[in-house]
């Protein structure tokens, strides 16, 4: 083969062969958020911590400038090779324009044994299996002895206990089988990218199953840019599952108008959904599901939202790889019928363990007995509890919180209260706009800097290293980000009040 070809790709072609083309002849049609940039850069940290599982080593990577020396890291690799360095990280391979840099290259068993590194936490076998395959064939082909193949992924029962164990901290799973059986595949699928990846012309491939999750492929947008919107995939998600879009799809009922008329969709929320579309209706309002609802509902009433991190790497004593630990909340509140509505708000020193002074704050601005509410309660509550678990001395007012946190999701998502703008959406996110469009107060885009959750965890642990007035100008948005969310919490109940009227 005379064209360059890397691990990444032949990932990207055993996923999608259209994935493998559009990465390299319409780039720039890729959407790449905020989250797939942190996930990156917490994969090189995670990356650079498993080097050192088994003692000394070896990291051939090599710059040139600032771009990474593939021909200097080959012959790095090469080097250490012939000096019997038992341990290569990074270790780079070429065979006919085919790439690979292995993350751990072990010498064992009068061999090599290939560990490929990952940040999650989940043993992906099928996926990752295919990535190791390709190493596999790579090396082989270079002349290299493969006498292993191994998966080291996060151990999510690790606790942390104020000292790093990386012996610990990742979980090694022998992959041989799996890879045995993909390697049979590889050179059938480098085929296949020889012929698609030679050719300019877009390959023929549909939306189908396999696109699976498409909110996770950087060329959904892309590749649904034909479908016109509304359409079947508009529809809420977990009253008519992707499967299941996708076979209307084949069926060519796409559009609303294809299927309102469905015989097999009975779902309630669906038919409301495309109905209220369709005949631009206004809002749909269940006021004996709503009244019952508002009910549950007493003063004082608390709005309560949190922000956390999801350090991979454990920071804090007593914490899991991924654990959701809090760092900031906001509070609205009233405390009577027509009070006055107050608000406030915890955000804690960015590189310090926020648990504690979280947890005492709570208590000191929430009292007990009190209703409180949240959206989508279960992540406030989760965080509570853990809270409670972790300081015993706060564990009843904590506990008492969270059980008398009441849930205001539950009147869209049961379907008390709709309008079309919501789409198949119920989150504070597409409720709000679809209650109040015009209203710039009520809209994430205005704020500065941070719009949205991911942004928020993504930012504060880097607000520790920023100069001192970026700093405050970091924590002051942080601060507006996270009270819209409770505030735009107040305005919904407001709304849902109004109706009832």
């Amino acid at each position: 083969m005379s064209f360059n070809f890397s691990k990444s790709k032949y990932c990207g072609l055993w996923q999608c062969p259209k994935i493998a083309w559009l990465r390299k002849y319409k780039p720039e049609e890729m959407t790449i958020d905020g989250s797939v940039i942190t996930r990156m850069e917490e994969g090189n940290v995670v990356g650079d911590l498993a080097m050192g599982l088994f003692g000394d080593f070896v990291e051939v990577t090599a710059y040139n400038g600032d771009k990474i020396d593939l021909s200097k890291m080959i012959e790095n690799t090469k080097a250490e090779i012939e000096k019997g360095t038992p341990v290569i990280c990074e270790a780079s391979f070429d065979y006919n324009g085919l790439y690979c840099a292995v993350d751990i290259l072990r010498k064992e068993n009068d061999g090599w044994a290939i560990y490929e590194v990952k940040s999650s936490t989940k043993e992906k076998k099928d996926v990752y299996a295919a990535d190791v395959a390709y190493q596999k064939y790579v090396l082989e082909n270079c002349g290299i002895n493969v006498t292993g193949t191994y998966l080291v992924c996060i151990n999510n029962e690790y606790v942390f206990d104020g000292t790093l164990d990386i012996h610990k901290l990742f979980k090694i799973t022998d992959i041989s089988e799996t890879v045995f059986f993909e390697s049979a595949n590889v050179k059938t699928n480098l085929n296949v990218a020889e012929l698609i990846l030679k050719s300019e012309d877009e390959p023929p491939i549909d939306l189908s199953t396999a696109c699976k999750n498409p909110y996770m492929c950087s060329f959904w947008k892309y590749c649904s840019k034909h479908i016109p919107s509304p359409s079947v995939f508009d529809l809420y998600g977990k009253a008519l599952h992707f499967d299941k879009k996708i076979d209307y799809y084949k069926k060519g009922k796409i559009r609303y108008e294809d299927l309102i008329n469905e015989p097999k969709i009975t779902n309630e929320k669906l038919i409301r959904q495309m109905s209220y579309y369709l005949e631009d209706k206004g809002t749909y309002v269940d006021k004996a599901g709503l009244g019952e609802f508002l009910n549950t509902l007493s003063y004082p009433i608390y709005f309560l939202d949190f922000e956390t991190v999801r350090p991979i790497i454990p920071e804090y004593i007593g914490t899991k790889p991924y654990a959701q630990i809090p760092f900031q909340y906001s509070l609205h509140y009233i405390e009577k019928e027509g009070g006055e509505l107050k608000h406030k708000e915890f955000l804690a020193e960015s590189g310090t363990d926020p648990r504690r002074a979280i947890a005492e704050r709570l208590c000191e601005d929430i009292p007990m007995n009190v209703c409180v509410t949240a959206y989508s309660k279960s992540f406030e509550c989760d965080r509570l509890k853990e809270l409670a678990e972790t300081f015993p001395d706060l564990a009843e007012h904590l506990l008492n919180i969270a059980s008398n946190i009441i849930d205001l999701i539950v009147p869209f998502r049961s379907g008390y209260y709709y309008n079309k703008a919501m789409g198949g959406s119920f989150s504070i996110k597409s409720v709000l706009p679809a209650i109040f469009p015009d209203d710039p107060a009520l809209n994430y885009k205005n704020l500065e800097q941070i719009h949205n959750g991911g942004e928020a965890m993504s930012i504060f642990p880097k607000i520790k290293d920023m100069p001192k007035e970026e700093q405050e100008s970091t924590r002051h948005n942080l601060l507006k980000y996270c009270e819209l969310d409770t505030y735009a919490m107040v305005k919904v109940w407001e709304e849902l009040r109004r109706v009832m009227e």
